[in-house]
């Protein structure tokens, strides 16, 4: 159903929800998606509470992000209801859930808040302006976008490891009350698509004796993209086609940025060369579960790639972008780096000497210090926010659906 913005849509909300009831819930939850990226995210979430008949779930989009392009579009392809900010931040219900910050003081409910990557590690990305520069807070541990007119804003913050809370406690210690550790789900979902390795790679079109190599770039000047604007055209030239496969997957901030038409424009050479380019919702991970190399920087999604046990080198890795001592700073202590003026196929066959089973545990137990665990965590917190028991059957841990690459028909087009 669409609406605008202005358009107030009569549903189980509000003083008139039970005029059009049928069946009788008894709360109202609200997804919050800032940005598509924490839209993925709570999709990972949202599906352990809305088979609940006791429940009934709406989404909304807050106005406090740059990256909203195509989020709209994703939220209402979903197929859930979708209510105008307006309206949502004039109406009541039991809990809200956001994986990003900004807004989130104007809801009238108990709001939790998870990662929508691989927890805190990046500095805050520099704003413009022309007073001097001064120390970046970590993105994910912002006091003052946890922190409103002398208020804690979240009600219950779940981080993916214990050390986080030590970085909570430092960055925002009156946060600290309401944070509890909850796993990883995005990671957990990746470990119960492993074994589906073999259809995501049919699915990409890995035929027998090939190697798919994986390139991620997060979004930012200082990334993969940012510092190579060419990179995927230069690897598929650098690569044997008979040889290796190629996908990529690029940041949907970058997609939302720009718009889908001209990133597929300025990627129409690579595609043109063979690379199959993911969209920004959904694929990335069955194809990094079906790769045999990554080729990444400092984005979550390259950190995803060691910590599930394929080779990883990196483009690049700007290390003032993030935190000392965080999780990226272990993977760029591990992994190879890329040597441009060097042949890339030897480095890539020669990148899985830089690992073994040891520091692949080492970069898992890095993000997550409850693996396996997140689904049961984040539900339990859900329906305490809530006030209601939990259902007796354990949340579910679903493989990743089969990747969709953008098809390339000779010009401009998306699957």
């Amino acid at each position: 159903m669409h609406c605008s913005a202005d358009t107030w849509l009569r549903g189980p909300f509000g003083l008139d929800a039970r005029k059009g009831s049928t069946v009788p819930v008894r709360r109202t939850v609200l997804a919050v998606a800032h940005h598509i990226t924490a839209a993925t995210r709570l999709a990972d979430i949202v599906p352990m509470l809305e088979s609940d008949r006791r429940l009934v779930v709406a989404y909304t989009a807050p106005p406090a992000s740059a990256f909203t392009g195509g989020l709209d579009e994703l939220l209402r392809g979903l197929g859930g209801l979708v209510l105008p900010w307006a309206q949502a931040v004039h109406s009541r219900f039991d809990l809200a859930i956001a994986a990003s910050h900004g807004a989130l003081d104007q809801l009238h409910a108990p709001v939790l808040t998870v990662p929508h990557g691989a927890g805190p590690g990046k500095l805050l990305h520099r704003g413009g302006g022309l007073g001097p520069p001064a120390a970046r807070p970590v993105t994910g541990l912002i006091r003052e976008r946890m922190v409103v007119a002398g208020r804690v804003v979240p009600s219950a913050i779940a981080l993916p490891h214990e050390r986080h809370l030590r970085g909570l406690e430092r960055e925002c210690p009156e946060a600290l009350p309401v944070a509890f550790v909850g796993g990883d789900p995005c990671l957990d979902r990746l470990a119960a698509s492993l074994p589906h390795r073999d259809a995501y790679r049919r699915a990409l079109g890995v035929r027998d004796g090939q190697r798919l190599v994986f390139v991620s770039s997060t979004w930012d000047e200082d990334s993969l993209l940012g510092r190579r604007p060419d990179v995927l055209s230069r690897i598929a030239a650098a690569l044997p086609s008979g040889r290796y496969r190629i996908v990529a997957a690029l940041h949907p901030h970058i997609w939302s940025w720009y718009g889908r038409r001209q990133v597929l424009a300025w990627q129409t050479d690579a595609m043109r060369q063979g690379v199959r380019l993911l969209p920004p919702e959904e694929g990335w991970r069955a194809a990094l579960v079906a790769s045999d190399r990554v080729v990444g920087d400092h984005g979550s999604v390259t950190y995803y790639a060691a910590a599930v046990g394929v080779p990883v080198l990196l483009g690049t890795f700007p290390r003032d972008s993030v935190a000392p001592g965080s999780h990226p700073c272990g993977l760029a202590a591990v992994a190879p780096h890329v040597s441009w003026r060097r042949p890339l196929a030897p480095q890539l066959d020669d990148a899985d000497r830089a690992y073994d089973a040891e520091a692949h545990a080492t970069l898992r137990d890095a993000i997550s210090s409850r693996p396996g665990e997140a689904a049961g965590l984040l539900r339990r917190e859900m329906y305490r926010l809530l006030r209601l028991p939990e259902p007796e059957a354990p949340p579910d841990v679903a493989p990743v659906p089969l990747p969709r690459p953008i098809r390339y028909n000779g010009g401009i087009r998306a699957a």
